[in-house]
């Protein structure tokens, strides 16, 4: 895993190869969290989770499912900092075997450990 920046708050982190390579950007808005997940063959906005308040709200953009991935990153990061949170993002692989998708997730939980 690589990353970038010192301070967690502020910073890029990637894990992963090829097309199962994914990248996290956090950044501060305000006192506010903002996490950017991109990766696979070709990123795209396939979901939204908000932390807000001890509340989650998650959205699923298109049938798609990449608030698995980032409901945990979200989670996380609320419950280290106690801020609001979004996480936005989505990983695509052009007709994704079982093995790529474990290899995503396996990444994304990889990524977790840098919040």
């Amino acid at each position: 895993m690589k990353s970038s920046n010192t301070n967690p708050l502020m910073s890029m982190h990637t894990s992963g190869e090829g097309k199962h390579r994914v990248n996290l950007e956090i950044q501060l808005v305000g006192e506010d969290i903002l996490l950017i997940l991109r990766g696979g063959e070709q990123s795209h906005l396939g979901g939204i989770v908000l932390y807000a308040s001890e509340k989650q709200h998650t959205y699923s953009l298109n049938g798609h499912k990449d608030h698995i991935v980032l409901e945990p990153l979200a989670s996380k990061a609320f419950q280290k900092y106690q801020r609001t949170v979004i996480a936005v993002g989505g990983i695509h692989i052009d007709n994704a075997t079982k093995k790529d998708i474990d290899l995503i997730i396996q990444n994304c939980k990889e990524l977790e450990t840098c919040i």
